[in-house]
């Protein structure tokens, strides 16, 4: 029993190597906080099967929170039994592409650098000279909406004033940064 956390959804994924007299799967939640669980869903089970069969279901549009999800898997006799729980934490998502100061600055030998986006996307990261000569590539790939924090070390680099470039998507921010020894 699995869990994803995507965007504000939530994909939670298991499977079984047999079932004998599986009617289904009530799907669980409860908020960390809260006391009693709420079944969100059912999910019909094989019945009785030899084979691996492999189930799936989306909780959609959550709000921010922690939240638990449990598995109670009931047969045609009214027998039970639960899943481990799993904790997922939704995060409250940017409503817009950012890239803040670096922090601290100036800085000596390392920087944190924060940004966010609004959905998932292939992401740059770039650290460049006065002269916009590329340093050094800190981050090249997709990631999911969210906020970050990339941490630069510069401690093999002289003093001066270096550019951070951040490409989202079609968004392009840049910013500067000194480096004090």
């Amino acid at each position: 029993f699995s869990a994803e956390v995507i965007n504000n959804d939530v994909l939670l994924s298991w499977k079984t190597a047999t079932e004998t007299n599986n009617s289904g799967f009530e799907i669980q939640r409860k908020l960390t906080s809260a006391k009693n669980w709420e079944t969100i869903s059912f999910v019909k089970g094989a019945g009785s099967s030899t084979e691996i069969k492999e189930y799936n279901y989306s909780d959609m549009g959550l709000n921010p929170g922690k939240y638990i999800y449990r598995l109670k898997q009931i047969d045609y006799d009214g027998t039970i039994n639960y899943s481990n729980q799993i904790e997922v934490n939704i995060i409250e998502l940017p409503l817009t592409i950012s890239l803040e100061q670096n922090y601290p600055n100036p800085f000596n030998p390392s920087t944190t650098i924060k940004f966010s986006i609004t959905s998932k996307t292939f992401v740059t990261l770039k650290i460049y000279d006065v002269l916009g000569k590329e340093i050094v590539t800190l981050i090249n790939e997709e990631l999911n909406a969210g906020l970050y924090n990339e941490t630069w070390n510069a401690e093999n680099l002289s003093s001066g004033v270096y550019i951070y470039s951040l490409k989202a998507g079609d968004v392009n921010l840049v910013k500067k940064m000194n480096l004090i020894k």
